[in-house]
């Protein structure tokens, strides 16, 4: 996942987003300590603005307290479940509304990116657009305290996503058709038939996330 930092990097909520960003990117998996005097160091900071951007990262749920600092946080398959089930019933949720208060200028953002995803041939940028086209379909709902939900969940599924999915050409074709059926049923202006397209495409994303994750030799049993 790529950060959408807003903050400056000298601030503390700069500092939050660029440790965010490297635990998303994957630069520190799962089980990764972080000792703050370290990052502190990296960072040119003290170690006060250090400690308060992990611990508001443990209350996103990126990472847990330690011994000797915070690790990232690891996963079980149980756990990834219950993320992916939260999805379906807000992400759906979110689709309904879209349908019933998108405007002219969200249906053009959904058409413009779901237009270039399907010309994309870069799996990276890909993904990219993917999350890109759930990010103006959230906009199109116009329901804020519900995308702040959708984007921690998003977080504590980003690191896994690295190890879990890779983005074959068959799975990319999929997504742009339940896309594209999701798209018609807010162009329509049909909520129920937005919502049930959207659950069967996070149904099916959920079923890779487990099979795939359910694969890992390092996976909780």
């Amino acid at each position: 996942m790529r950060p959408t930092n807003t903050a400056a990097p000298g601030t503390r909520a700069g500092l939050h987003e660029r440790i965010r960003a490297s635990i998303l990117d994957g630069e520190w998996p799962p089980g990764t300590v972080l000792i703050p005097t370290v990052l502190s160091e990296r960072y040119g900071v003290s170690r006060t603005p250090v400690r308060e951007a992990l611990i508001r990262l443990e209350q996103e749920g990126l990472v847990d307290q330690a011994t000797r600092g915070f690790v990232v946080r690891r996963r079980s398959a149980e756990e990834i479940l219950e993320i992916c089930e939260a999805r379906i019933a807000l992400e759906s949720s979110m689709a309904a509304a879209a349908a019933a208060r998108r405007t002219t200028l969200d249906l053009a953002r959904l058409a413009h990116v779901h237009d270039a995803a399907a010309t994309e041939t870069a799996p990276d940028e890909r993904g990219h657009l993917n999350h890109v086209w759930h990010i103006a379909l959230r906009d199109a709902a116009h329901n804020a305290t519900i995308a702040a939900l959708l984007d921690r969940l998003d977080a504590q599924l980003a690191a896994h996503d690295l190890h879990a999915i890779t983005p074959e050409p068959v799975n990319f074709q999929l997504t742009q058709d339940e896309h594209g059926a999701i798209l018609d049923a807010i162009r329509r202006g049909d909520p129920e038939a937005a919502r049930s397209h959207m659950i069967a495409h996070q149904s099916r994303t959920r079923d890779l996330r487990i099979a795939a994750y359910a694969r890992r030799p390092e996976a909780d049993r």
